[in-house]
């Protein structure tokens, strides 16, 4: 399973460890176990000194730099290790050192960062207010409810469940955990 995680480097050599890890990925074979490299960038407008302004790019996330892994049970020990020794690399965020193995960065997260960014599109959502759902996913698996309002930009949808002998209780769910009956 593909997962993202973020390497933390030398503030100003994120671009420097992106070609490394690129470059270091080939020649030890490891296109297998990692897949993508990125060093996340946005254009900002900046006033200079005399008024003028200007378009410049800047790195969203200074000091980092997010790695798409292959992750089986346990994190690829070689990729892993491979990222970890890269030049300018001084560790992983959410690992505390030691062999302890970092945390991945949350879907959610992620998928809001790769839309910044315009390398995914946000998903369409097929559902309206008054259609009938089933929960999917998370503690309500299996619960049928209405749909009472729509979130689109936070990607929450509010529904009527069902419980307590038949009351209708309004409860918040990410647009995946539902699907239309």
């Amino acid at each position: 399973m593909k997962r993202w995680y973020v390497a933390t480097t030398y503030s100003g050599f994120e671009n420097s460890v992106k070609q490394d890890l690129e470059r270091r990925m080939e020649s030890m074979n490891m296109t297998d176990k990692i897949y993508q490299v990125l060093v996340p960038e946005e254009v900002v407008e900046v006033t200079d000194k005399k008024g003028k302004k200007k378009q410049k790019v800047t790195k969203m996330f200074p000091g980092y730099v997010f790695v798409e892994m292959e992750v089986d049970k346990e994190m690829d020990e070689k990729a892993w290790f491979m990222v970890r020794n890269t030049p300018k690399v001084t560790g992983f965020l959410g690992s505390s050192g030691g062999g302890t193995k970092p945390v991945p960065i949350p879907k959610d997260e992620m998928n809001e960062i790769l839309r910044k960014l315009g390398m995914i599109s946000k998903p369409k959502f097929e559902v309206e207010v008054g259609d009938k759902v089933q929960i999917i996913e998370g503690s309500f698996i299996g619960f049928h409810g209405e749909v009472s309002m729509i979130n689109e930009e936070k990607e929450i949808v509010t529904i009527l469940v069902e419980m307590f002998g038949g009351r209708s209780t309004p409860m918040e769910f990410k647009f995946h955990q539902v699907k239309k009956v």
